[in-house]
């Protein structure tokens, strides 16, 4: 769930239309698609994917029969059959045979034909797989994406917390100048400013550190230049959702690649039982042979001996052979397997039934969050609202003098706390938001489709 909630900047780059890349800036969108091919991991996952494919193309071609083409050659040295008289010799003599035969498997209780079924169920979960990888991955962007908006978000913030104490340290100082204001005053602020300056500081390394975390997440090359393009926050609306956990649910079943993937292993693990089951009911086969060859006398000269096309064509032989295989014992092998394929089967079932509620329950709290997010934000909101008159009132009495740099800084530091808990709280609702949509859609292509409505 903590990796899925961090969806929220998905929304951010559609919902303000900007454009890719400006002045070598990545947006969202950027940073996904350039995961997506790179990424060595999805790389791997997609070898995998492949292994399946050549799995389920080996199980197919088991129901084709075999060809086999084989040639002997041998040289006899004292006794010896001559194969063409058939008597014993002890001349030296070179014997050469050649050899085609094919085989087809007629009946093997149906194991191949389970076997290509389980297999292509295992290319379904494979796929489905690599679409896990694929979110994954984009999850984790788009979680590190959050984190670099919201230190560059705290940063922004204290940039301005940072501007306003030097405006008034250049006020302070030009009427300590003029005698307006004691020397103790400018010290005060100056000390503000340089508190300010500290926790600015803090704030831009956050940011930097962020930033670095996602350019390593992304794989890109060393001395690659890299920012991110900022959203405009203000302009982004909420609008007053409401979420049935039961219907989000259906729909999500349906549709997410975790609950597919799992599904589709156990449709494969029931073909693998009948498969296994195979190995206890006979096999019949059906096979097919030519055979010819080739015999010369080596420890002398002879004039009678025949040429070798005509051996080959003479000594032409052909066999069609029916082979019928009834097990009665292997030493519990066949057993074995039966019981490793049931076991398979239920730890699927098992799997799938764990995975469905745990589905079930990080979408329910989703719903709740989302209802409670929005009860906060505008909380936060109306928090913030009433800090900034707050503080503006607070400032010009601090200009005319009638209140204290302590009481000034006390209120600059509230309108901080109120600014970046308004951010955090309507960060935190969009996040809820996208992951509801993310649960009905299971693919961000589909939440970005559907972020603009």
């Amino acid at each position: 769930m903590r990796k899925i909630i961090w969806i929220v900047t998905l929304f951010l780059i559609i919902s303000f239309n900007e454009v890719s890349g400006q002045g070598g800036k990545w947006t969202l969108e950027d940073c996904i698609n350039y995961a997506v091919t790179n990424n060595i991991d999805l790389q791997r996952q997609r070898l995998k994917t492949e292994i399946s494919e050549t799995d389920l193309l080996k199980s197919r071609m088991d129901v084709l029969p075999d060809l086999n083409f084989g040639s002997y050659g041998r040289v006899g040295f004292g006794r010896s059959i001559d194969p063409v008289t058939n008597l014993i010799t002890f001349k030296q003599n070179l014997t050469n045979s050649y050899t085609l035969s094919s085989n087809i498997d007629i009946f093997n209780g149906f194991t191949m034909l389970n076997t290509i079924a389980a297999n292509k169920f295992m290319l379904k979960a494979g796929l489905e797989a690599e679409k896990i990888a694929k979110n994954t991955l984009i999850v984790d962007i788009m979680g590190q994406f959050y984190q670099v908006l919201y230190t560059k978000g705290l940063e922004n913030a204290s940039k301005m917390q940072l501007d306003l104490s030097e405006k008034q340290l250049f006020r302070i100082q030009k009427m300590v100048e003029t005698g307006k204001e004691a020397l103790s005053r400018q010290y005060e602020i100056e000390s503000q400013v340089s508190a300010d300056k500290l926790a600015f500081t803090i704030a831009h390394n956050s940011s930097s550190q962020a930033i670095t975390i996602l350019k390593q997440m992304l794989q890109l090359k060393p001395g690659t230049d890299f920012d991110i393009l900022l959203p405009e926050l203000k302009s982004t609306l909420i609008t007053d959702s409401r979420y049935n956990t039961d219907s989000i649910y259906n729909i999500a079943s349906q549709t997410l690649p975790r609950l597919k993937a799992i599904d589709y292993e156990l449709k494969a693990s029931k073909k693998q039982v009948a498969a296994a089951r195979g190995g206890i009911a006979p096999s019949l086969s059906l096979g097919g042979a030519v055979y010819t060859g080739y015999y010369k006398v080596i420890s002398e000269e002879s004039t009678d001996q025949i040429s070798f096309a005509t051996q080959l064509k003479n000594n032409n032989s052909q066999a069609v052979y029916l082979s019928l295989n009834i097990p009665i014992f292997n030493k519990y092998i066949t057993g074995r397997n039966i019981k490793l394929a049931k076991i398979r089967k239920n730890d699927n079932e098992l799997r799938l039934e764990l995975e469905k509620n745990i589905l079930y329950t990080e979408i329910e709290n989703a719903c709740l969050d989302f209802n409670r997010g929005k009860d906060e934000f505008q909380a936060a909101g109306a928090n913030f609202e009433f800090n900034k008159r707050s503080f503006n009132a607070v400032e010009k009495k601090f200009e005319s003098g009638l209140v204290d740099v302590t009481d000034y800084s006390a209120a600059k530091t509230t309108l901080f706390k109120a600014e970046t808990e308004e951010l955090r709280t309507k960060l935190q609702l969009l996040i809820r938001k996208l992951t509801i949509r993310f649960y009905v859609t299971g693919e961000y292509e589909q939440v970005v489709s559907n972020s603009t409505n």
